[in-house]
């Protein structure tokens, strides 16, 4: 779980094109550098008192600190302004190749590097119709900002771009596949044969005034 859990950070990391994740007493670090997230702290080690200290000696804004427990059991750890973020689930899946027929009327686009490989569809006026990406890590990948535009839905593209991400994971020696999934998004994943390893739940640091 945990080999999963550090290759999740990394895979995310390299999907987002962040610094490398730093290992740390509570887990891992990863400095993203946005505005509504400056930081993202992985809690590998669950202990409270780990987790207090952390939380306590944060003082900078839109700091996000992610766990792999249940949110009644993070919530008491956290003072009034630090806020959660949507509950989800770690997931991961034995990666196996299936057919892919991209549905008449669209096409696909597959971008591929040494971290990250990203597929695009595309409808017959040229438009976005979905998309999504896997960042590259140690064996395994992360499926990551899987997106079908809201005209475009149920018609299959999801699975399409899941598909065709997997061939390409496999093609650069990827064997595990790892996301993060809403609640709405588990349902379809379990669909798909993946399993849920454990919740995932995150908290992000919004002062007063900030």
């Amino acid at each position: 779980m945990w080999e999963i859990a550090r290759s999740w950070v990394h895979g995310w990391s390299a999907s987002r094109s962040t610094p490398e994740p730093v290992d740390t007493p509570w887990g891992l670090t990863v400095r993203v550098g946005l505005p509504t997230q400056t930081v993202r702290h992985v809690l590998l080690d669950a202990a409270p008192d780990t987790a207090r200290a952390l939380i306590d000696a944060t003082t900078e804004p839109a700091t996000w600190i992610k766990g792999f427990l249940a949110p009644d059991r993070m919530r008491p750890w956290f003072p009034p302004h630090w806020q959660p973020t949507e509950p989800g689930f770690l997931m991961a899946v034995d990666l196996r190749p299936s057919p892919v027929r991209t549905p008449d009327g669209y096409t696909a686009t597959i971008e591929a590097g040494p971290d990250l490989v990203t597929v695009r569809l595309l409808a017959a006026d040229g438009r976005p119709a979905a998309r999504g990406q896997v960042g590259l890590a140690a064996g395994a990948c992360v499926f990551d900002q899987i997106i079908t535009e809201e005209n475009h839905q149920r018609r299959g593209l999801g699975t399409v771009v899941m598909a065709t991400l997997t061939r390409a994971a496999l093609d650069q020696g990827a064997t595990t596949g790892i996301l993060g999934a809403t609640l709405q998004g588990r349902a379809l994943y379990e669909t798909l044969d993946w399993k849920v390893l454990a919740p995932l739940t995150g908290f992000v640091h919004r002062p007063a005034g900030a």
